[in-house]
């Protein structure tokens, strides 16, 4: 047995959407360090760009929106015209609304809807021959699917639709799975917790007050979630299939009680 270049990912491709940003960045930077070349793609072009000169050479800036079908067809025609295979997708773009019940909108129920579940399911789909040809029983594809702990328990926010959708995408993430193994492609997810980003606003302007709340008294920091994230990329993780890790600092299934925004 050889674990030397376990964690390693040397000549792979990736694509990471929402990549110009947060978490995204973060698995970005971390697939890049262990020598993968990782393709970015969000709706800000400017903001891709900017992402993919700062990561270096082996980061390339993708744009575009895939919050509609059109969009996720697009960025996998995109993606085919510059490669021949994709090792690595991670689904991370997504989108939050908080609002209260009685005033909570149409439209802040499908756009989240639309983004974390819709968009998963139909960039996985056009990403599928790419996925394939480079899949093997010896070094499967992969595919991971970046949820939350908002989908494993409530946060104090009136969030609905991003309770529901991330709920929705850990399931979905099982019943891919299932498909997608018998084409060697593996589907996990990854549910995280408090980390700094756009997103969770909380824990990136009260770190500190946030961190009370976890168990491992603190947030998640950038190690953290490229970590987990490489597990799943590399050999390291090719025995795991449908599962979702949980990275929070034991606030899921570690804390005594309370909750926080996530």
């Amino acid at each position: 047995m050889d674990t030397t270049n376990l964690f390693r990912l040397d000549g792979r491709v990736a694509l990471v959407t929402g990549g110009s940003r947060g978490i995204g960045k973060m698995i970005a930077a971390g697939f890049i360090a262990q020598g993968a070349r990782v393709y970015i793609s969000s709706r800000k072009a400017d903001a891709c760009a900017a992402t993919a000169a700062e990561l270096g050479p082996n980061c390339i800036a993708l744009p575009q929106d895939v919050s509609t079908v059109d969009g996720c067809r697009a960025l996998a025609e995109a993606y085919a015209a510059k490669e021949g295979k994709l090792d690595i997708l991670i689904n991370n773009a997504g989108a939050a609304w908080a609002v209260p019940f009685e005033e909570f909108p149409e439209k802040g129920w499908d756009k989240v809807m639309d983004l974390n579940v819709k968009s998963p399911f139909f960039l996985t789909q056009a990403l599928h021959p790419a996925l394939k040809s480079a899949a093997s029983r010896e070094r499967p594809a992969k595919v991971i699917n970046i949820t939350s702990i908002d989908g494993q328990r409530l946060n104090p926010w009136e969030t609905y639709s991003y309770h529901a959708s991330k709920s929705a995408l850990i399931y979905l993430t099982k019943r891919l799975a299932a498909r997608m193994i018998t084409d060697a492609i593996n589907v996990t997810s990854i549910a995280p917790g408090a980390f700094a980003s756009e997103m969770n606003r909380a824990a990136r302007d009260h770190g500190d007050e946030v961190a009370h709340g976890i168990p491992a008294k603190r947030i998640g920091v950038d190690e953290d979630m490229a970590g987990a994230a490489i597990y799943l990329a590399s050999r390291a993780g090719d025995y795991v299939v449908g599962d979702t890790i949980t990275v929070d600092g034991g606030l899921v299934h570690a804390a005594l009680g309370g909750s926080i925004d996530a």
